[in-house]
């Protein structure tokens, strides 16, 4: 009776496994069309494709640009980003430079641009903002000036720019100030002409629509991401990339990303 009731047992823990692995399976990234697109061309990255040149790209921020909250360096936005749209361009040579700096707000990274980005020589320049003036408590009075500086400092180098919002999280949603810093960032960039990738509205359609709970995407202090996050942010940024450096006349076809 007692070699039954284990075989039993057993039967029952091994019809059980596959329900309790299906239930902590982390969700699938799907990013939605709006998040795959930017609003503008990316005209100098579109040429480099076009003659398949090497495509430099500076990622500017703070520290879910240098990737803090994901388990190793591979799993951070920046080289997640370059693995994928190596993927998507086969044959084209991309480098995805990770310049985060945790702690830094936008006025200091201002400061970094000459040796930090313009050394670089990009074509494409990803500058991540806003958030640390938030945690700062420096409010969004000075973060205008600051972002059209930025903006005149890379055209002048003759590269393509996405601004970058802050991420949608408990600690960032405390401060009144979170709503209309990301509404800023979208007005200088309309009136900049420059694109906005828009992480906080992504972030927020996991939370909100999704119903997919903050520790599912975000590290241990429900602040930084983790490497679901990192990996689905990249994944929808090297689609909106691509689809803006082949939608501006040029005749490239961009390899689909299998999942």
């Amino acid at each position: 009776m007692k070699i039954r009731n284990l075989l039993i047992a057993a039967g029952t823990l091994l019809c059980l496994a596959p329900a309790a692995r299906a239930e902590t399976a982390a969700p699938a990234c799907a990013p939605s069309a709006e998040y795959t697109r930017l609003s503008g061309p990316l005209a100098r990255v579109a040429e480099r494709i076009a003659k398949r040149e090497p495509v430099t790209i500076v990622a500017m921020g703070s520290s879910s640009t240098a990737g803090v909250g994901a388990s190793t360096i591979e799993h951070n936005y920046p080289s997640q980003l370059e693995k994928r749209l190596k993927a998507r361009f086969p044959g084209i040579q991309f480098r995805v430079i990770n310049r985060g700096m945790s702690g830094a707000v936008d006025r200091e990274m201002l400061a970094r641009f000459e040796e930090d980005v313009h050394a670089a020589k990009p074509d494409l320049v990803l500058w991540q903002v806003g958030t640390n003036a938030l945690l700062n408590f420096d409010g969004i009075r000075d973060q205008g000036d600051v972002m059209r500086e930025g903006l005149r400092r890379l055209r002048a180098i003759g590269a393509d720019v996405v601004l970058i919002d802050p991420q949608y999280s408990p600690k960032v949603l405390k401060d009144p100030d979170a709503e209309p810093m990301v509404e800023l960032i979208q007005t200088i960039a309309r009136e900049e002409g420059v694109p906005v990738f828009h992480r906080w509205a992504q972030m927020r359609d996991w939370k909100e629509v999704r119903h997919i709970p903050f520790e599912a995407f975000l590290s241990k202090d429900l602040f930084h991401m983790n490497d679901w996050s990192y990996a689905c942010w990249a994944e929808a940024l090297s689609s909106a990339i691509s689809w803006s450096a082949t939608q501006s006349g040029f005749q490239f076809a961009a390899q689909p990303l299998r999942p």
